[in-house]
């Protein structure tokens, strides 16, 4: 520092110190929703507890017009006969055997659904363009939006005949296997098994809606990281992305299945609806069976009773869906891959 002679070095300014620093204060954060997020959240509660209104209605309605069914026949007898005869005194119905045909029918769709919908999910999700992606997307979307009824139809009068040759195959050629053993010149159309692949072609939509959704949210770190590390296109796909999507895929197969349980117009059509045994009935590729859905269809407008068994049965089915439907959240929710999607 330079210093002009005779000054007093006392007279000199002398720098402050600077200013201490202020200690911060935490900023507290209160979430105070406004009216339209009051509002909202009124509206949304009120939904879910108006769908679950609805659904208690409907069990209840379905309980008390089954009691008569059920308070004569008894409801262990309903639930483990196979034969329906409202012919004989006293009457002799069961589920039992409208219960096998049911779930050999959806399992059989599932059975043919997931894979397809898997691999369509990951053609979408992985190996398609982003132009491309937007017509496949709106394709599946589209094949949701056809009706039951069509499928049905088309089943029926077009694929039916198609299907013949692939069953006698199976029967020639895996006869040893109980599914696939048929008895001497018994006839191949409408069969569980041309059933069944009408109801998959159904809920292929649905299942890969599910599944897509649920591969698009795969982290692209982990992506990127199996690439990075040498990894081929597919082998980032078995190592990262179904794994993640594990959850989604149970989920979305299930809630499939809840779809195939409850299919009716399709199944009325394709099946003769004739209840039997779970002996008989777990030969899928021959002639023969009855689901509860397509069973009710064939003979609402009965008597009083019959009606009442039909609705009893109606009943059984209404508590495996919801219990299918509720099951598959429950794996969603709980899986990995269940954080961001919901069912």
């Amino acid at each position: 520092m330079n210093v002009v002679p005779g000054t007093v070095l006392e007279d000199l300014p002398v720098a402050e110190d600077p200013p201490a620093p202020r200690e911060r204060t935490r900023r507290i954060i209160t979430e105070v929703p406004s009216r339209a997020d009051r509002r909202f959240n009124q509206i949304t509660m009120g939904a879910g507890i108006s769908v679950l209104a609805l659904l208690t209605l409907v069990g209840l309605f379905l309980m008390i017009q089954s009691s008569d069914a059920l308070g004569e026949t008894g409801i262990w007898t309903f639930l483990t006969r196979t034969e329906w005869r409202t012919d004989v005194t006293p009457a002799r119905i069961g589920v039992l055997g409208l219960l096998a045909g049911t779930v050999l029918v959806a399992v059989v769709a599932v059975a043919i659904a997931v894979p397809l919908s898997v691999f369509s999910a990951l053609a979408i999700t992985e190996y398609s363009t982003a132009k491309r992606r937007k017509w496949l997307v709106g394709v599946v979307d589209l094949l949701a939006a056809v009706p039951s009824l069509l499928f049905g139809l088309w089943g029926f009068l077009f694929l039916s005949d198609k299907i013949v040759p692939i069953s006698l195959w199976l029967s020639q050629n895996f006869g040893w296997i109980p599914l696939f053993k048929t008895s001497e010149d018994a006839s191949l159309t409408g069969s569980i098994f041309i059933a069944g692949i009408v109801v998959a072609l159904m809920v292929l939509p649905i299942i890969t809606s599910v599944v897509r959704e649920v591969f698009s949210q795969t982290p692209p770190g982990e992506k990127e990281a199996a690439l990075a590390l040498g990894g081929t296109r597919w082998g980032m796909i078995k190592t990262v992305v179904l794994p993640f999507g594990k959850g989604g895929i149970v989920g979305g197969s299930m809630l499939g299945l809840g779809r195939a349980l409850g299919e009716t117009i399709a199944v009325a059509l394709l099946l003769p609806q004739v209840p039997q045994k779970i002996s008989e009935s777990i030969h899928i590729l021959q002639n023969g069976g009855a689901t509860v859905s397509g069973f009710i269809a064939n003979r609402a407008g009965s008597d009083s009773f019959t009606t009442s068994g039909l609705l009893a049965a109606g009943l059984v089915l209404f508590v495996i869906t919801l219990g299918t439907n509720m099951i598959a959240s429950v794996v969603v929710s709980n899986s990995r891959s269940g954080a961001g999607v919901e069912i």
